[in-house]
């Protein structure tokens, strides 16, 4: 069987749980490796899947299942479940850039991160300033392609409670397209449409394009 090899980070959140079963169901792909901290359960048994479980400062150790194509990165917190903003920093900036790094130098060529709705290296905001500067890296590296996706609140059924997400979402439904909640499904879809798609260079997905590119259709 052939396609390409994909290695995805954050499987066990909401939209890396949406990007392993589009990439598991894609004929594009012939293996999906899964970097993990914990074992990722599925109902039955897929031939495609793989899973390299490791703590994100030791990928080292696991570099010999990390020798793929296309690289998809859900990996995401927030400051309240981190705990504090150093440890916000380490899952958001440095295990990001710890994968680019590691996956690039073993010969892929596309990389595709989630990101958010205002992320910028100057933003006053501690969260939005980290997405921006972990952006900025990812460019530094020259990757061949590279897709950046800033989607605004996230919709989904997630696995822990946040109520102020939730009202927020309800809320943000009938709020202009840019701050409208984007799916996590739909966020999964554009990933794999990006990477499939290779585009030389960087490729940043807006929030209000996402269900679009998500859709098969161009955004001008």
């Amino acid at each position: 069987m052939s396609g390409f090899r994909a290695i995805l980070a954050g499987a066990t959140g909401l939209v890396g749980g949406e990007c392993l079963k589009r990439l598991l169901a894609s004929e594009h792909y012939s293996q999906v490796v899964v970097v993990t901290r914990r074992k990722v359960e599925l109902p039955g048994r897929n031939p495609k899947l793989r899973q390299a479980v490791v703590e994100f400062d030791q990928l080292g150790d696991v570099r010999d299942r990390l020798v793929g194509d296309h690289v998809f990165c859900a990996l995401g917190t927030t400051i309240r479940k981190a705990g504090s903003k150093q440890r916000f920093r380490e899952v958001d900036f440095e295990y990001p850039l710890r994968l680019a790094q590691l996956t690039r130098k073993l010969g892929a060529t596309h990389y595709s991160i989630v990101s958010a709705l205002g992320a910028s290296q100057s933003s006053p905001f501690f969260y939005s300033r980290v997405k921006g500067e972990v952006e900025q890296s990812l460019q530094q590296m020259g990757w061949p392609s590279l897709g950046i996706f800033r989607p605004s609140l996230i919709a989904g059924e997630r696995g822990e409670s946040r109520p102020l997400e939730r009202v927020s979402e309800h809320l943000l439904r009938f709020a202009p397209a840019t701050w409208r909640p984007v799916p996590a499904a739909d966020i999964a879809a554009a990933m794999v449409t990006v990477a499939l798609r290779s585009t030389l260079g960087v490729t940043i997905v807006e929030s209000r394009d996402i269900p679009e590119v998500a859709a098969g259709r161009s955004v001008g």
